[in-house]
């Protein structure tokens, strides 16, 4: 299972050269030389919108607040993660951490985030993100399972949280309002 983890953060990992070199970067707009942009043009995007093409961040871990709070459940779920954001839309995430049931989950997904603004500089943005998991004792005996969550991101330059909303599923997943820590390394 290691070299699962450690296959899954190098293949996200080895696509950066390719987007820095353009081949999975959306193609350039189309330069209009004959006006110069007019004023909506310039008001469309905030001013400290994110124009790069490629971001990576590193997790910590994920912190849980659980509904049921008299199951005594693991809220601090530490282990590393990465996210590689190819676009402010689309994301890859991948890591392990300590699950609330105190076992190791491993997880890889695709996070999209089709709805953004700008708050006070920090970026937002809300969509989905679609998981695999693995590593939960009630649900599928540990093994690896999908699941589609809810996902709001608040990022400003270097810092930012995810935090996404985990249904409860009787006797095999306890439900929380997640919120994950991570740091722009690229």
């Amino acid at each position: 299972m290691h070299l699962l983890r450690l296959g899954l953060i190098g293949v996200l990992i080895s696509a950066a050269p390719l987007v820095l070199a353009g081949e999975l970067a959306p193609p350039p707009a189309p330069a209009s030389a004959s006006a110069p942009a007019s004023a909506a043009d310039r008001s469309a995007a905030p001013e400290n919108a994110r124009t790069e093409t490629l971001q990576v961040w590193l997790s910590p871990g994920i912190y849980s607040v659980h509904f049921d709070r008299s199951k005594n459940l693991r809220n601090d779920n530490i282990g590393p993660g990465i996210e590689v954001a190819f676009t402010p839309v689309h994301a890859l995430v991948a890591g392990n951490y300590i699950n609330s049931n105190g076992a190791r989950t491993d997880y890889v997904g695709y996070a999209w985030r089709p709805w953004h603004t700008d708050f006070h500089g920090a970026q937002i943005g809300l969509g989905a993100l679609v998981s695999a998991f693995d590593g939960y004792p009630h649900y599928r005996n540990g093994g690896w399972f999908i699941a589609p969550l809810p996902l709001l991101s608040v990022e400003t330059r270097y810092v930012g949280i995810n935090l996404s909303v985990i249904p409860t599923i009787a006797n095999r997943l306890d439900g929380a309002v997640s919120l994950q820590f991570k740091l722009r390394v690229w």
